[in-house]
């Protein structure tokens, strides 16, 4: 048997503030993580521009 449709409770506001400070919590979160592999991404891009010392490894030796 089906049932009833009921009307949720109405938000506290006690609830409808926790709900909001997790929300922003979580957004600061994101946009810091967002930032730091934006960092680490750029520095990752720079390392790999610029040229080894010494021999290149375009030819490795074979490993068998």
């Amino acid at each position: 048997m089906a049932k009833t449709p009921k009307q949720a409770p109405p938000k506290s506001a006690k609830s409808k503030a926790g709900r909001a400070k997790r929300r922003h919590v979580n957004l600061l979160q994101r946009l810091a993580v967002q930032k730091e592999k934006a960092e680490r991404s750029e520095r990752h891009a720079q390392i790999r521009e610029q040229p080894r010392e010494g021999f290149s490894r375009a030819r490795r030796a074979s490993r068998r």
